[in-house]
């Protein structure tokens, strides 16, 4: 992997890219980076030494975190926003209205701020207070709703729709099915992967809350190679391993203390998405990895984060060792420093005895 960046890009993309998605540039330039907008994307690949050695797989991930939002979903937010101003929808000094769980609204308002726009972020009251705090500090209007499925007109994303068509020159980026949403990790992600491998991963995993990820990076690599398994991780309390394995829209059991993945119906993001196997992933293991990740690896990230890498070493395992699985490590665990990192908290949902005791000092009360 050590091959120069260029010469692999002009080789990997120029010869076998069979859609024009105007990336080369983007993906080679070593200028510098123009704006917030220009840091989002181009993250570094890191391959984890310790779970490495312990499959025999290079087991690589995506910095998602170095984007300038902080998070995987400002890649979403860039794409969203674009196509509202290319489609005339969306003009100076107008308002970006979303429903979400948390990073993807963080992202929008950083770019709102970076690029001349108001920002509203609907969310279900059951998010960590770190990320409404980091909305609010970033000067979007934030409004924290009860949680209710998706089929009540009072959904969080329902309320957010009515709100911008209350309002001018206002768009509802509808983050869950706008597939602006997934062209972003076609054109930005996916590439990004397989330049970074040179062409050799062989697998890709990714945990899915509106399915933008997993859909979006899937389509590239199978259009690249249709030897690329494509695997979904679901955590528990989701319909999407049971959807995807067993044709039916049920929730696994139990529920998850993960934030902004697992879903309860399948978004137009992941519609048509090339799905070769779903996991399902328990908290106990997606909380004991993130502990592992910041005592083994050095790296201080959340719960989704810790349930992608649990999925690359299960795939890995399957696969055998030789063998190059990817995934991406979502954000910071400063987002979830309040609950995650909190003794009381994780005795209160059982998850205590999940964290290993080696990792015991770096909790709080």
């Amino acid at each position: 992997m050590a091959s120069s960046l260029r010469k692999i890009g002009q080789k990997i993309l120029l010869s076998h890219c069979k859609r024009d998605y105007n990336i080369l540039q983007r993906l080679l330039s070593n200028d510098v980076r123009k704006g917030f907008v220009g840091m989002v994307g181009r993250t570094p690949l890191i391959r984890l030494n310790k779970v490495s050695e312990e499959t025999g797989c290079d087991i690589v991930v995506k910095a998602e975190f170095a984007n300038g939002g902080g998070s995987v979903k400002d890649r979403a937010a860039l794409f969203l926003i674009q196509q509202g101003i290319d489609q005339g929808r969306l003009k100076s000094g107008g308002t970006v209205v979303e429903g979400t769980a948390g990073n993807t609204g963080i992202g929008l308002a950083h770019l709102c701020n970076a690029m001349g726009f108001k920002c509203v972020i609907y969310m279900p009251n059951n998010q960590s207070q770190e990320k409404i705090d980091m909305l609010r500090l970033l000067g979007a209007v934030v409004f924290p709703v009860p949680v209710v499925p998706f089929d009540d007109p009072d959904n969080y994303n329902h309320q957010a729709r009515r709100h911008a068509e209350s309002l001018d020159n206002a768009v509802w980026t509808n983050q869950f099915d706008n597939t602006a949403n997934r062209q972003a990790h076609i054109e930005t992600t996916g590439p990004e992967i397989w330049q970074q491998t040179e062409g050799k991963v062989n697998a890709v995993t990714f945990g899915t809350g509106t399915g933008g990820t997993l859909a979006g990076v899937g389509m590239y690599m199978k259009e690249m190679s249709k030897d690329v398994k494509v695997i979904l991780a679901d955590p528990q309390g989701s319909v999407l391993y049971n959807y995807f394995t067993h044709g039916k829209l049920e929730r696994s059991p139990g529920s998850s203390i993960t934030e902004g993945i697992g879903q309860g119906r399948v978004t137009d993001n992941l519609k048509g998405a090339p799905i070769d196997e779903a996991l399902c992933i328990m908290d106990t293991d997606a909380v004991s990895m993130t502990f592992r990740l910041l005592k083994d690896e050095g790296f201080f990230v959340g719960a989704s984060s810790g349930l992608n890498v649990v999925a690359a070493v299960q795939v890995a395992k399957q696969l055998g060792p030789g063998h190059v699985v990817a995934s991406c490590l979502c954000d910071t665990g400063q987002r979830y420093y309040a609950r995650l990192f909190n003794r009381t908290w994780l005795k209160e949902k059982g998850l205590f005895d999940s964290v290993p005791e080696e990792c015991h000092g770096f909790l709080h009360s």
